[in-house]
C-alpha cells in the first residue's frame, strides 16, 4: 500500500518530468536549468537532484518515460486480422500527434553527439517504430523484391523528417497532407483489393 509520503513524492516526480519534457522541447537540453524546471513545475529546485541525481539523470528519466509511452501506444494496435491502415496511422501517423515528438526532434542533435547519454534511448524509439511498421507491412501483399524491413525504415524516416520540417516552418508544411501522401504511396504499392480495404 502506497503511503501519503510516497504518493506526494511520485506526484512531485511527475510534475518535474512534465516540466522538464516541455522545457527540453522548447529550449533544448543544454539551455534548460534546474531553476527553469523548478519554476515551471512548482517544485523546489533542491527536490530535482534528490529525485534524479543530476541534469543527465533527469534527461534520461524524461526519455525513458517517453519511450515507454511510445511502446504502450504501439502495443495497443491489434496485430491480428485485417490490418488495413490502422497500424500505419497509429505508428508513423502517431509521430504527428504524440506530445513527446517535439522533444525527440529537439534532442536529436544531443543524441548524435559522441558518447551521448541519450543515444541508446533514441535507438530504442526508432527501433520500436520500425518494428511496428515492419510487422504491419509483413501482413500486406507487398510487391516481390520490396522488403518490409526496408520500407519500414523509409516510412519512419519520412515521418520523422516531415515532423522536423513542420516544427521548423509550420506555416509552410502541412503535416496532415504529408501523412496522406505517405498513405497514398503505400497504397499504390498494393493490389487494388488491399488498397480498397485500407481506404475504409
Amino acid at each position: 500500500m502506497t503511503t501519503r509520503r510516497e504518493q506526494t513524492s511520485n506526484e512531485s516526480r511527475e510534475l518535474i518530468l512534465n516540466a522538464a519534457a516541455e522545457l527540453f522541447a522548447e529550449k533544448g537540453y543544454r539551455q534548460t536549468t534546474f531553476h527553469d524546471v523548478a519554476r515551471r513545475s512548482g517544485i523546489s529546485r533542491g527536490s530535482i537532484p534528490w529525485h534524479f541525481g543530476g541534469k543527465e539523470g533527469l534527461l534520461l528519466a524524461v526519455l525513458e518515460r517517453s519511450v515507454a509511452r511510445v511502446r504502450d501506444g504501439l502495443a495497443a494496435v491489434p496485430e491480428t486480422g485485417d490490418p488495413g491502415f490502422e497500424p500505419f496511422d497509429q505508428g508513423v501517423g502517431a509521430l504527428f500527434a504524440l506530445p513527446t515528438t517535439k522533444l525527440f526532434v529537439t534532442l536529436l542533435v544531443e543524441a548524435l553527439e559522441p558518447g551521448s547519454p541519450v543515444r541508446d534511448r533514441y535507438v530504442e524509439i526508432h527501433e520500436a517504430l520500425r518494428d511496428h511498421c515492419r510487422r504491419w507491412l509483413e501482413r500486406l501483399p507487398l510487391p516481390p523484391g520490396l522488403p518490409a524491413e526496408a520500407l519500414a525504415v523509409a516510412l519512419v524516416g519520412a515521418g520523422i523528417g516531415v515532423h522536423q520540417q513542420w516544427l521548423l516552418a509550420p506555416e509552410r508544411v502541412d503535416h496532415a497532407e504529408a501523412l496522406a501522401a505517405l498513405r497514398a504511396l503505400v497504397a499504390a504499392l498494393l493490389p487494388p483489393r488491399a488498397t480498397d480495404r485500407g481506404a475504409g
